[in-house]
């Protein structure tokens, strides 16, 4: 939990991994320019105080997650997402298995999602049964662009994916997280698009698409996307750690993310340990729409930060919320955000 100025908030981190991405473990040159990536993402977006050394990135210790996330890092339910990368890491860059390893061992603390990739076919789908029997999964994270030997990348409307899609409804699994966001190297762009999450969104209502990086740099795609289907969420991680290199261009995209969604569908993320979420959240708690942008968008409440930081999520994993953190739902029922077309600001 955060408190600042008399408001206390429930922090929910959407996205966090724990992967090994040492040398010993990367398959070829790829796994290295992967990992180089993302610590060319966190150095480059990274106050100076918070950068930390090529070796430290590699991997964390048990110890050192818990420190970051946990003793002052104010999160209060952590969810990791695993990203397999068996083409590039010997053993897998962040696989559900060795995330499962912390979040039985702190249940407490952390829920665990597993993956899927429809070019697995039927053995596939027979792994995530297991996968879901064996974590009791309430969500898996998609990596449309991961490399499988000659493939480069699938869509989620691939009548493959639709059978995965199905198991999912089948086994419980309601949250569906996908990267739809920035490349990373050597990933190819294009299969990132945004676009495929149109088409299942309105075929599987019964699932939430959480679409992870909010569709950068597709961010309009993506919001003309989520403004018609009430089931998309946007996650904010990459989106986080704008607030410091870039606080004007963080003040559009959750602005824009505001108007056309609303703040029930918005998810917080570190993304960590691309980065810490100490700075983050506390940056977010202190940060304000520029006076002449709120004209077009609004001001950000202590309500709205309640529900990006922790609720929404909360709501989406049926995560307990002390009721004084709470806050009440503007929407009279079953508390589940409304997609009426762009929500104008007062």
């Amino acid at each position: 939990m955060y408190e600042k100025d008399g408001h206390q908030y429930f922090v929910v981190d959407g996205h966090i991994h724990f992967w090994d991405a040492r040398p010993s473990n990367q398959a070829n040159r790829y796994g290295e320019g992967f990992i180089n990536c993302f610590y060319d993402y966190h150095r480059n977006l990274s106050p100076a105080s918070e950068v930390w050394s090529l070796e430290d990135f590699w991997q964390q210790s048990e110890e050192r997650i818990l420190h970051d996330v946990f003793e002052v890092g104010y999160v209060d339910k952590a969810i990791f997402q695993p990203t397999y990368l068996n083409d590039f890491f010997v053993n897998g860059f962040n696989t559900t298995e060795q995330d499962g390893v912390l979040a039985e061992k702190y249940p407490d603390k952390f829920i665990v999602n597993g993956s899927w990739d429809p070019r697995d076919g039927e053995a596939g789908l027979d792994r995530l049964e297991a996968l879901a029997e064996r974590w009791s999964l309430q969500g898996v994270k998609l990596y449309t662009a991961e490399w499988k030997g000659a493939s480069k990348g699938w869509k989620l409307s691939d009548p493959w994916s639709y059978r995965y899609l199905e198991k999912c409804q089948e086994l419980g699994i309601r949250n569906i997280h996908v990267h739809k966001g920035p490349t990373i190297y050597p990933l190819n762009l294009d299969a990132f698009d945004v676009t495929d999450v149109d088409e299942v969104a309105s075929e599987f209502p019964g699932l939430k698409f959480i679409v992870e990086h909010c569709g950068l740099p597709r961010l309009e795609d993506f919001c003309w996307i989520a403004t018609q289907e009430p089931n998309v969420y946007a996650g904010l991680a990459v989106v986080m750690p704008f607030i410091h290199s870039r606080p004007r261009y963080f003040a559009q995209v959750i602005g824009e993310l505001l108007y056309w969604l609303d703040e029930n569908r918005i998810t917080f993320a570190s993304d960590y340990a691309i980065w810490t979420p100490k700075w983050l959240i506390e940056r977010f708690v202190d940060f304000q729409i520029p006076e002449d942008m709120r004209g077009e968008y609004g001001e950000l409440t202590p309500e709205v930060k309640k529900k990006i930081l922790g609720l929404n999520a909360a709501r989406l994993y049926d995560i307990p919320v002390p009721p004084e953190l709470d806050v009440v739902e503007a929407h009279a029922g079953s508390g589940e955000p409304i997609a009426s077309g762009p929500k104008v600001p007062a």
